[in-house]
């Protein structure tokens, strides 16, 4: 299976994508292409470590797909070091570039394909630190303490039947998610003007500065008003207390919302915005006691979002959308794909192996969703494909006598 996948990798010109891969070394006895492409299959087959890669090199795989031994686990670490960020964005750039022109990436029913912006924190240390940590007191037990940690913000398109991660940018020592969401900001607009018509994001980007930036490009943008805008917030409440709200109803939902534009209270974006309310009344069932419990919920976005272009049932899909990088995104990519594990503590080999991460993981999905036959993707789940991969490194290992101890 494993060599099937990396097979459909060539329609998306992949194995020519990685062979040109170059590094800082002036004189390198083991190419940096070599080193990419096992550090590719490293995450195909979430392995997990350097280690557990290194254990499989007597496989007959390797000669095949490098033509050349599998380099040590420390010459893969050294090398992610030299690497240039930007040729690895440049595979992910012409992954999508071939999906988009083969129409496997489809927008939702309303039409607008979203690009959702959020940030992530990969790990932190309080003694372990490299020169590209950021740096924060936390209180504990022990009194104050200096902790170090690694934060980025990441990028998804949410495309169907599938999303693809299409960038990361690190956080820089003394400055905030936002100025670091702007420069991958427009790097993507730049690099993908016409990928995405909406940008998505929580309550920390209600900032006048990526609704400039997106508005400058032509973009709407759509995140949660929550109290970081207490005056725009104070009007939408007001309005929408004294306002009737229309009712959906469906088996186990009730939904109420409100839609009003025209609100000037947001005075540093200087522009008229549109604000949505959301009132929803689910019932769930719950496993343990056999029991009915109704959970309430309310929700409140902020959007440039006219309502010719989107209306009141479309913001809030986009709204609960945003949820997608989070569950199928950091959640996925962390606990099956292991991103988080720190294989080199160094800030470009950070990025690199999360540029990596992302490369591997839209590979997989375009695999699954394009390339398996639909009643095989009825039988075949995500996790028994993973481990089907995995499984083709160790099947092809040689036998070993068995010793006593």
């Amino acid at each position: 299976m494993l060599r099937r996948l990396l097979s459909y990798g060539e329609r998306l010109r992949l194995s020519s994508l990685l062979c040109d891969i170059r590094d800082r070394r002036v004189r390198p006895r083991i190419a940096a292409s070599v080193v990419v492409r096992s550090l590719l299959v490293l995450f195909l087959g979430r392995l997990g470590s350097l280690h557990a890669l290194e254990q499989t090199r007597r496989s007959t795989f390797w000669c095949r797909w490098l033509g050349s031994p599998l380099p040590s686990a420390d010459t893969l670490g050294r090398v992610a070091c030299l690497l240039d960020p930007k040729q690895l964005r440049d595979i992910v750039w012409q992954i999508y570039t071939r999906l988009k022109r083969n129409k496997a990436l489809g927008a939702t029913s309303h039409g607008l394909m979203a690009l959702v912006l959020d940030g992530h924190e990969s790990h932190a240390s309080y003694k372990r630190h490299c020169a590209g940590c950021l740096e924060r007191p936390v209180n504990t037990r022990w009194g104050w303490r200096r902790q170090y940690y690694h934060r980025n913000v990441t990028a998804m398109l949410l495309s169907r039947p599938f999303p693809l991660l299409l960038d990361a940018e690190p956080l820089r020592p003394g400055e905030d998610e936002i100025e670091a969401a702007r420069r991958l900001l427009e790097r993507l607009l730049s690099s993908y003007p016409r990928a995405f018509d909406v940008v998505l994001g929580d309550a920390l980007y209600t900032d006048p500065k990526i609704y400039e930036l997106g508005l400058a490009h032509g973009k709407d943008i759509l995140t949660v008003l929550k109290r970081n805008t207490p005056d725009l917030l104070e009007d939408a409440q007001s309005l929408f207390n004294v306002s009737t709200p229309r009712i959906e109803t469906s088996a186990r939902l009730e939904r109420r919302s409100w839609d009003a534009g025209g609100f000037t209270s947001w005075l540093e974006l200087g522009r008229t915005v549109r604000v949505v309310r959301s009132q929803e009344t689910r019932l769930v069932h719950r496993q343990l006691d056999r029991a009915d419990e109704t959970l309430l919920s309310q929700w409140l976005w902020v959007t440039t979002l006219s309502p010719q272009r989107a209306i009141t049932q479309a913001v809030v899909q986009l709204g609960h959308a945003r949820w997608e990088i989070e569950n199928r995104g950091f959640n996925e990519t962390v606990n099956r794909w292991h991103v988080d594990h720190v294989y080199r503590h160094e800030a470009t080999a950070i990025l690199c192996f999360y540029l990596l991460a992302m490369i591997a993981y839209n590979l997989f999905h375009a695999f699954y969703h394009r390339n398996l036959k639909p009643h095989r993707r009825k039988d075949l789940s995500y996790l028994h494909l993973a481990r089907s991969l995995a499984c083709d490194l160790y099947r092809k290992l040689p036998a070993e006598p068995l010793h006593p101890p």
